[in-house]
């Protein structure tokens, strides 16, 4: 027996599998040993426990075994994309557990130090809750464009350090909007609309391609949802409607 040749009890040691699970595999052509020992064993070879990895990861993503025997045994491009879309599926679940864990270590922190939590930081991560009501929402509206794919794609791989630079970058772009406004610049003057332009690369750098109409498109939400409104309007009143026309005058001069 060679060396990278393994009986089924050792297959059924090494991965946890049952004899019985792996004889199931094989009566169904699965995963069958396609090796002999000199005594006549059936034996596992690399091309068989390579396969078997495969089962055992699609297995573990929730694929029935028919589904994995149809993916095992189709193309290489279609087995790919397939476990891709799976992957995109954990990088998400990750990011919430992630979420989760940090506002779970936080409160535990402030329990345990008998201090309140920091305001400023209250709601950390909550924005990526799996019941957060815009991400029900954004889900809602958008979940089957290609912006909505990309944006999760993306921003399942972002960390608290990326988060923290998001969040500054935007702040500092309504900061200025809000400044100019303050100072009496027009919504559609050269100020205002360099912020506008400014914001649609933060959204296209960040998240998803946004187009100068897609652009306006999201910036009608800043006074058409009050949630969104209030996001501008809670630092001075009329803010969201400034930066709609911002926005809308930026992309009529790039239309």
């Amino acid at each position: 027996m060679s060396s990278r040749e393994r009986t089924i009890g050792r297959i059924a040691a090494i991965t946890g599998l049952t004899v019985r699970a792996l004889h199931h595999y094989d009566a169904i052509g699965l995963v069958s040993p396609t090796c002999r020992s000199a005594a006549g064993y059936r034996l596992y070879g690399e091309d068989d426990l390579r396969r078997l990895q495969q089962v055992l990861v699609l297995r573990e993503l929730g694929f029935g075994l028919e589904a994995v025997r149809e993916l095992l045994d189709a193309p290489v491009a279609r087995r790919r994309e397939a476990l891709l879309a799976q992957r995109a599926t954990l990088e998400r679940q990750r990011a919430h557990a992630d979420a989760v864990l940090g506002a779970i270590d936080a409160t535990l922190h402030s329990l345990d130090a008998s201090t309140p939590m920091n305001i400023d930081t209250l709601f950390e991560g909550h924005d990526r809750f799996r019941n957060g009501e815009y991400a029900q929402e954004a889900e809602r509206r958008w979940g089957d464009t290609d912006a909505w794919k990309i944006s999760r794609k993306r921003t399942a791989r972002y960390t608290k350090d990326d988060w923290a630079k998001i969040r500054a970058e935007s702040d500092a772009i309504t900061d200025q909007w809000l400044a100019a406004m303050q100072q009496g610049d027009a919504a559609d003057g050269a100020r205002a609309t360099a912020l506008a332009e400014r914001h649609r690369e933060h959204i296209e750098r960040w998240f998803y391609p946004c187009s100068h109409a897609m652009h306006a498109q999201v910036a009608a939400m800043y006074t058409g949802d009050d949630r969104f409104r209030a996001h501008y309007d809670d630092r001075a009143d009329g803010l969201a409607a400034y930066v709609q026309a911002a926005v809308n005058a930026n992309a009529g001069a790039h239309g």
